[in-house]
C-alpha cells in the first residue's frame, strides 16, 4: 500500500518498456484458474489454455449438470496427457445462489421507473413485469428500501446486463420492486443478490452436497470452492462432510467471500480455510465501488502473512467480447500481483468468452510483467517481522532458503516435500526465482488397502504464486540419511534445464530434509 512496494528505477524501467518480453516456459509466477464451459470445453481448446498458462481448472456448479461436466472433464485429462501439464481441478459450489428464473429463455427487457414483481411461483412465466425466482423466502428476509440487484452470470457492473431493483412492497409472499436502471436481460437463469441482507439458506446446500458425493467424489477433486462462505463454521461443516468421502479428505477448500457477512468474519474464516477467493462481482454489489480496493489489499496482506493462497476474480471482464483488455482491466491484474495475490480467476472470461486462450495468454503476460517490478526485498521484511520470534525450525529454514537464493542469485529452488508444506512455506516469502516443488510420495495404509499420497499435494500447490510441482518416483524418500538423494535431485535438474530455467554455471538453492533436520544447500552448475 506504500510506494516502496514497487520497484521501479525509472531511468532503467523507461527504456525497457518498449523492449518486447522474452517467452519464458512458465509464463508468470502469479497462477491462472480458468473456468471451463461452454467455450472451452474441447481437448483442443483446453490443450490451447494448459499452453496459455492455465494451471487451475474450474468447474463451476451453479449451472450445467454433472454430465456436462463430466464430458468437460474427461477433455482435460485428454488435454494434460496431450500437453504434458500438470493441472488441478476446482469444484466451485452453487451454495445459496438466489436466482430468477426464466423458462421461455426469451429476453426480458426490464424498464427504469417501472415496478416488477418477484415471486417464488416458478410455474409462472417471466415478463418485464413479473419474474419467478427459486426462494420462498425472501419476502420474510427484506423490507421496503433494501437494494436487490439481477443479473446474467456473475455481476460485471454493466448497467445494460444487470438491473438495480429497490424494493417498495412486500405482498404475501411476493415482493414488489421500483427498477432503478433499464437492462436486458438474456438466457434461462439470473443471478439474485440482496445487499447487505442474510439469506437463510446453509452455505452447504442439499444439492451440494449431492454433487460432492458423486461427482467430486468419482473425480478426486483437489479443490473445492466453497461459495458465500460466511463463518469459520462453514468451513468446519465442509471440511467434516468431504472428511467422511474417501480421498476427498485430501481435498483442500478455499473459502469464498462473496459478502458483509463473510468480510466481517474474515479473520476466523482465514483460519480455518486453506485458502480464500476474493469474488469482487458479488463484493462490489454488498459494499460501495470505493471500499472493494481497500478489503482487497486488507485481504490479500491478510493471506499472505498467513501463507494461504489469495485468488482474485473478476480483473478482465471486457475480454468476454474483445480480444483485448480495457487500461483499467489490465492495471488492475498488475495490481492484484503487486498486492500479493497468489492466482487470477478468470470466470466468464474463459467460460464464454469468445477468447479464452488469447486472455488466459493475456492475463500472464500482464501478471509477468508486474512480478518484474514486485519488490520482494519490502515484502520480505515485512513477513518475517510478522512472524516474529521465536520462529519455528521450518520457518526459520524456509526463508533463509529464499534470503540465501536472493543473495547468491540463484536460478530456481529445489524443495523436495511429501506434504507439500515446506514448498509453501517457501512461496510464502515470495522468491524471485521459481520453486520446483518435488513432492514425493507417501505409501499409506487403512489396514483394507495401501495407497500412495502425493499426487493431490502436488496438483493443490499449482495455485500457489511461484510453486512449480514435479511428482517424484515413490522410490526416493523424501527424508534422506545421506546429504542428498543424487538420483532425485538429478530428475529435477534434468527438469529445470528443461524448462530453460536452469542453464550452466547457475546456482541452485536445494530444501531437503536429512534425518529429523531440515537442510538448505547451494549448489553450483558445471557445464
Amino acid at each position: 500500500m506504500h510506494s516502496t512496494n514497487l520497484l521501479l528505477e525509472e531511468p532503467v524501467r523507461m527504456a525497457s518498456i518498449l523492449e518486447p518480453s522474452k517467452p519464458n516456459f512458465f509464463p508468470a509466477m502469479t497462477k491462472i484458474v480458468g473456468t471451463l464451459g461452454p467455450k472451452s470445453r474441447s481437448v483442443e481448446i483446453i490443450s490451447s489454455c494448459l499452453e496459455a498458462g492455465m494451471s487451475v481448472a474450474r468447474f463451476d456448479f451453479s449451472w450445467g449438470d454433472a454430465e456436462f461436466h463430466q464430458e468437460t472433464l474427461e477433455n482435460l485429462r485428454t488435454a494434460i496427457k496431450r500437453s504434458k501439464k500438470l493441472c488441478a481441478v476446482m469444484l466451485d459450489t452453487g451454495g445459496p445462489e438466489l436466482q430468477v428464473v426464466n423458462k421461455s429463455e426469451h429476453p426480458i427487457s426490464l424498464q427504469a421507473d417501472s415496478l416488477v414483481i418477484l415471486t417464488p411461483d416458478q410455474d409462472k412465466e417471466a415478463t418485464p413485469n413479473l419474474l419467478p425466482i427459486n426462494f420462498s423466502g425472501l419476502s420474510k428476509s427484506v423490507k421496503n428500501g433494501d437494494t436487490i440487484f439481477i443479473g446474467q452470470y456473475l455481476f460485471t457492473g454493466s448497467e445494460t446486463t444487470s438491473v438495480w431493483l429497490e424494493v417498495t412492497e412486500v405482498n404475501g409472499e411476493d415482493v414488489v420492486c421500483s427498477i432503478k436502471n433499464s437492462a436486458t436481460l438474456a438466457g434461462p437463469l439470473y443471478t439474485l443478490h440482496v445487499s447487505q441482507i442474510r439469506i437463510d439458506l446453509p452455505t452447504l446446500t442439499d444439492k451440494d452436497k449431492k454433487v460432492i458425493s458423486s461427482w467430486a467424489f468419482q473425480n478426486k477433486i483437489d479443490i473445492l470452492s466453497l461459495s458465500y462462505t460466511r463463518n469459520a463454521e462453514d468451513v468446519r461443516h465442509a471440511r467434516e462432510f468431504l472428511s467422511k468421502l474417501g480421498d476427498l479428505n485430501q481435498t483442500q477448500i478455499f473459502a469464498k467471500i462473496e459478502n458483509v457477512e463473510g468480510m466481517g468474519n474474515f479473520d476466523e474464516i482465514l483460519r480455518e480455510a486453506d485458502g480464500i477467493i476474493l469474488s469482487r462481482g458479488n463484493l462490489g454489489i454488498d459494499l460501495p465501488p470505493e471500499k472493494v480496493f481497500l478489503f482487497q489489499k486488507a485481504a490479500v496482506y491478510k493471506c499472505n502473512m498467513a501463507g494461504k493462497p489469495a485468488v482474485i476474480t473478476r480483473v478482465v471482464d471486457s475480454m468476454t467480447d474483445n480480444l483485448r483488455p480495457t487500461r483499467a482491466e489490465a492495471t488492475d491484474v498488475a495490481n492484484a500481483v503487486l498486492d500479493g495475490s497468489d492466482a487470477i480467476l478468470l470466470g466468464a472470461e474463459t467460460l464464454r468468452g469468445l477468447y479464452p486462450v488469447e486472455t488466459i495468454s493475456t492475463v500472464g503476460k500482464i501478471c509477468a510483467e508486474a512480478e518484474k517490478v514486485y519488490n520482494q526485498d519490502v515484502y520480505f521484511k515485512r513477513a518475517v517481522k510478522y512472524v516474529g520470534e521465536p520462529m519455528t525450525h521450518l520457518e526459520s529454514i524456509a526463508s533463509s532458503a529464499v534470503r540465501a537464493a536472493i543473495k547468491v542469485k540463484a536460478s530456481v529452488i529445489i524443495c523436495f516435500t511429501s506434504s507439500g508444506r515446506a514448498a509453501r512455506l517457501i512461496a510464502k516469502y515470495r522468491p524471485m526465482m521459481p520453486v520446483l516443488s518435488v513432492v514425493i510420495p507417501r505409501l499409506k495404509t487403512n489396514q483394507l488397502r495401501w495407497t500412495f499420497s502425493g499426487a493431490f499435494q502436488a496438483r493443490q500447490s499449482l495455485i500457489i504464486r511461484g510453486i512449480f510441482p514435479i511428482l517424484a518416483d515413490p522410490r526416493h524418500p523424501a527424508e534422506s540419511t545421506n546429504a542428498t538423494d543424487e538420483s532425485v535431485l538429478k530428475v529435477a535438474l534434468d527438469h529445470g534445464k528443461t524448462a530453460g530455467v536452469i542453464k550452466p554455471h547457475d546456482r541452485v538453492v536445494v530444501f531437503q530434509k536429512v534425518g529429523d533436520s531440515s537442510v538448505v544447500k547451494i549448489i553450483e552448475l558445471e557445464n
